[in-house]
């Protein structure tokens, strides 16, 4: 995604509308030369990369533009690594101690570490040629990393990314945004939960399979604090919902004040014909890596009940509840895991009202001992479901001993 620095939007009234690039001249064009001084940059140091990068982008006007697209090949398409005979910290400790045992002379200080790095060359008995150990000594400096793989995608691709990454930088400054996932396949409803529930939104759905859900996630702005993680967390979201039919989005958000003018209110929108293009594979199965660290460690419990992921959709009057696990007994018994982590206390709310709604009475709440319940005016005795604390991970035989009481 792209910095804030490197976000282009105008305002149509308080509606908010971000840059967009054609995918076609002279859009392609700029596309294909930016990614031509990436390929040609592979196996050399980024220095290089971006001196090319400056060539390209002069002195033009649109310079931010070019940044860009330069930004998303950077951070999605290449891999950067640090390139030296030994590691940069342990080479130059050796050298600084040559040096300590060779004053300086009036030889420049070019030529002195070239002469040093020849030295340390030949008490490795020459298995390490002095160019290489020249090259490696500063080599874990960014502008120093090699470009070792550039994953060269198309110049219709690139633009893609470029005006997808536009309009995920929108959702960094949102207040709330709501969804209506209008009917659609069942399955599209399910994998866009998983999506939610992988990148942690705080989001409240309302709604049935028949019917379609409307769907409320909190925005970075609304939390206590500012949170540039969740905000990105949200962005990256995006790209899961262009997978799904059907669906349009409203989102409040906190307004720039740049100018006088600018507009006290802001509002963004967008449905399923925006033409954006998702790099999402649809089906494709994600877990956060607190439910990736739990399963985990259940596999490595000796137990009979076995846990899995891929769990219904748990219908509660007027919306629904997507469980983070189930849990089977060969006996036929069966629980539901539904994870607690987040604490803004409308959220835990919402969520603990959605568990005495179900009705039902095997579920299970695994609950961060950071959320602030009492100050939510929650009663943890008041909701119908089993509970496990837990400080930073959860812990199975946790589990299991609710399971057994």
């Amino acid at each position: 995604m792209l910095p804030a620095k490197l976000l282009m939007q105008r305002y149509n009234g308080e509606e908010i509308v971000p840059k967009r690039l054609e995918p076609k001249a002279p859009n392609l064009e700029l596309a294909s030369e930016i990614i031509s001084i990436f390929e040609t940059s592979q196996g050399k140091p980024k220095h290089i990369l971006d001196e090319g990068l400056s060539i390209l982008e002069g002195d033009s006007t649109n310079y931010r533009v070019k940044r860009g697209l330069a930004h998303i090949l950077n951070n999605g398409f290449c891999d950067f690594e640090t390139v030296s005979p030994l590691e940069p910290e342990l080479l130059r400790k050796r050298l600084f101690t040559l040096a300590a045992k060779h004053p300086p002379s009036l030889a420049n200080s070019q030529s002195l570490v070239s002469g040093l790095a020849a030295v340390l060359s030949e008490e490795l008995n020459k298995e390490i040629l002095s160019p290489h150990i020249n090259a490696g000594i500063y080599a874990d400096l960014k502008e120093n990393s090699v470009l070792t793989n550039f994953d060269k995608p198309a110049p219709e691709t690139l633009i893609h990314r470029y005006n997808l990454s536009q309009v995920q930088g929108i959702f960094y400054r949102a207040k709330d945004i709501i969804i209506t996932a209008h009917r659609n396949v069942p399955g599209e409803y399910k994998q866009l939960f998983r999506y939610l529930k992988l990148f942690g939104l705080m989001a409240y759905i309302e709604g049935d399979v028949e019917h379609g859900f409307t769907i409320t996630i909190d925005g970075p702005a609304s939390l206590f604090g500012a949170s540039t993680r969740y905000g990105t967390d949200l962005a990256k979201f995006l790209p899961a919902l262009l997978n799904v039919s059907k669906w349009s989005l409203e989102a409040n958000l906190s307004p720039k004040q740049q100018y006088d003018n600018t507009p006290s209110v802001a509002r963004f929108s967008l449905d399923s014909n925006c033409a954006l293009v998702s790099h999402y594979k649809k089906g494709k199965e994600y877990d956060s890596m607190l439910e990736q660290a739990f399963a985990s460690r259940w596999q490595k419990t000796k137990t009979e009940w076995v846990l899995e992921r891929e769990v219904d959709l748990l219908p509660i009057p007027g919306s629904v509840m997507v469980p983070d696990f189930r849990l089977v007994h060969p006996d036929g018994r069966d629980y539901v895991l539904e994870i607690v982590g987040y604490w803004r206390p409308e959220y835990l709310r919402k969520k603990f009202a959605q568990v005495r709604k179900s009705g039902a009475k095997n579920i299970i709440l695994a609950i961060s001992e950071r959320l602030n319940l009492a100050g939510a005016g929650v009663k943890v005795d008041e909701v119908l479901a089993k509970v496990v604390w837990f400080k930073k991970k959860i812990i199975p035989k946790d589990i299991l001993a609710v399971i057994n009481s």
